[in-house]
């Protein structure tokens, strides 16, 4: 079983209805920041622990993975894997809250960084230098063209729906200086990938449209590969999917919903470099993670310990 412990920050708590840091529980829900994401996901897999260890002597092992910075760069888990801690592991489950759906596939994630330069100049004589916001204008519109093309060719995945490639950051210049075309500027780009996606074809795309943009310019543009994450996509008919979908449907009397996580998690780590078949399962909507007045229903939170009881002891059992 595996979590994060980390949290993202809570933004402007005059915005929260509840106290972000309270553990209010008003109506069956539990507000507050992480309570989806996810201190409710650590909390039952604790407990499920806890409940399968005191019932008496059961096969196999349970290693409790509960690591940091997940939100940044994931440092705990692949630590975790560095310090050959997955030696012996058979199968995970990743707590993440994920609405009860089981998630054996999950998007990855490109995250890159270029950097722009080029000549500053006077605004009024732009002719003199060299723009590095314009070259940075129309790379982002060729990446859009990039995703449109991307799209059209992956579809939309039944799970993870579709590959996006998005601008998120661009900064150079300065609003006291208006009248200065700068020398330097920056953009972050961050790009959703489906399994069909190879990973280094998107960044030569991408190294190409950049050294174009550039060149139309007169400005140098490189870039860094801050992260590359895989996407994960562990067979349905593995050991640990079907451990999970038989407890979910035992315990909770519905049908299992299989899908998928639209981000990554600590698993996306551990199913690369681990090399496990990894699945992620949790309490909590996956889309209130982040949000102002984030919260878990109490009740999910144990239908998820006892889930991961019967998930653990099934697999261990086989």
């Amino acid at each position: 079983f595996e979590g994060h412990t980390d949290v993202v920050t809570e933004g402007d708590p005059s915005e929260w209805t509840h106290d972000p840091f309270g553990a209010e529980i008003v109506d069956g829900r539990l507000y507050g920041r992480g309570s989806a994401d996810m201190k409710s996901g650590l909390a039952a897999m604790i407990h499920a622990t806890a409940a399968v260890a005191s019932a008496g002597p059961f096969p196999g092992r349970i290693v409790l993975g509960a690591l940091c910075d997940e939100e940044e760069m994931m440092i705990g888990v692949k630590r975790f894997v560095a310090d050959g801690r997955c030696e012996g592991i058979d199968g995970v489950i990743v707590c993440e809250p994920e609405e009860g759906e089981i998630c054996a596939v999950s998007k990855g994630a490109i995250r890159l960084r270029v950097d722009a330069v080029g000549k500053m100049a006077h605004g009024a004589m732009p002719d003199k230098g060299a723009n590095p916001l314009a070259a940075l204008a129309r790379l982002a519109v060729d990446l859009a063209d990039l995703q449109a093309e991307l799209q059209d060719r992956f579809g939309v995945h039944p799970h993870l729906g579709k590959v996006f490639v998005t601008p998120t950051v661009i900064s150079g210049g300065s609003l006291i200086q208006m009248n200065v075309i700068p020398a330097e500027a920056t953009m972050a780009v961050d790009i959703r990938t489906t399994p069909a996606v190879d990973h280094a074809e998107v960044l030569a795309r991408v190294e190409a449209l950049a050294a174009e943009a550039g060149k139309g310019a007169g400005v140098e543009l490189s870039i860094e590969v801050v992260d590359d994450r895989p996407s994960t996509d562990t067979p349905e008919d593995s050991a640990v999917v079907r451990a999970l979908v038989g407890a979910h449907e035992r315990v909770t009397g519905r049908p299992a919903v299989l899908g998928g996580v639209p981000g990554s998690t600590d698993g996306t780590i551990l199913w690369r470099d681990g090399r496990l078949d990894t699945v992620v399962y949790g309490p909590g909507g996956k889309w209130i993670a982040h949000q102002v007045d984030e919260y878990v229903e109490v009740d999910a939170v144990i239908e998820a310990a006892n889930v991961y009881v019967a998930a653990a002891l099934e697999f261990l059992g086989s």
